[in-house]
């Protein structure tokens, strides 16, 4: 529809031309009615026909592709451009980002793990001229370059490694793409796996795992805690043993403390001193007796 509506201009030039030619006589023979043209209306009409069909509007983010005579001079635009028809044919290309998305692919990890990946590829054309000469369509060539390169970039990866370290396969996703459409004028700007599927039996064990792993970590976290409240106690054990008053002190603390939490225990302190008169008495007893 695009390429009749260019040649309308062309047709009504032709057809004006041809009936300027042969004046009256071309009506009278195709409809039975006679005008008389002025050769003067005759050429305006054919130069603002000339000039609708010469001149061309091109937006800030295309670029025009202008084939003379079926080969390529170069690109034109933005704003005004002149072409000269008949002879010239021009191809619109534009210049903005394309967001292309790569449909879901059936992958096999390197670990024998089948996967679901789709992704996105974010590009633009930098050379117009490329992008219409070097390949037919370059927006399904560059969709079947990443569905290719998206498959064989993840079958070389690890499932670990797909789903830890995204940023790196990313990058050499968009390295690859982008090497292999430079020659088309293509420019990949980013490449980004979207959603990575996996089986339901394998996401449950990817649960487990990771359980277990949180158990590991609270049972180190708990001996730890352990550990260092053990090497505390030491350390006050050793302040306590150089005073013997320190621990007398203490053990009234605690008294304090317990009679502030149930005021209905009774507490009857004992004397270290009486533990260690015992103590001496059953020794001399033991002396005596041997």
């Amino acid at each position: 529809m695009r390429g009749f509506l260019e040649a309308l201009p062309f047709l009504i030039f032709i057809a004006l031309f041809i009936a300027l030619a042969f004046g009256g006589n071309l009506l009278k023979y195709i409809g039975g009615l006679a005008m008389v043209f002025s050769p003067i209306v005759v050429l305006v009409i054919l130069g603002i026909i000339f000039l609708i069909a010469a001149v061309k509007i091109i937006p800030e983010y295309e670029r025009a592709v202008v084939f003379r005579l079926g080969r390529v001079i170069g690109a034109k635009g933005p704003g005004l451009i002149i072409i000269i028809p008949v002879i010239d044919r021009i191809v619109r290309v534009s210049l903005r980002t394309v967001t292309l998305d790569v449909p879901t692919q059936d992958i096999i990890t390197r670990d024998n793990v089948s996967v679901q990946v789709d992704a996105v590829v974010y590009f633009r054309v930098v050379d117009p001229v490329k992008a219409i000469v070097e390949v037919e369509d370059y927006l399904y060539a560059t969709s079947q370059i990443a569905q290719t390169t998206l498959r064989s970039v993840c079958g070389e990866a690890e499932l670990d490694e797909l789903l830890s370290q995204r940023e790196k396969i990313n990058l050499k996703l968009q390295e690859i793409i982008d090497r292999q459409t430079d020659p088309w004028g293509v420019k990949v700007v980013g490449v980004e796996l979207k959603k990575i599927d996996l089986p339901d039996d394998l996401r449950k064990a990817i649960a487990r795992q990771a359980e277990a792993e949180r158990e590991r970590r609270a049972k180190i976290i708990s001996a730890e805690a352990e550990y260092q409240a053990a090497q505390k106690l030491l350390e006050a054990a050793k302040i306590l043993s150089t005073e013997p008053i320190a621990i007398q002190l203490r053990y009234l603390e605690t008294l304090h403390t317990i009679g502030l939490q149930n005021a209905k225990m009774v507490v009857f302190p004992f004397p270290f001193e009486f533990v260690e008169l015992l103590g001496k008495g059953k020794k001399g007893s033991e002396s005596r007796t041997g």
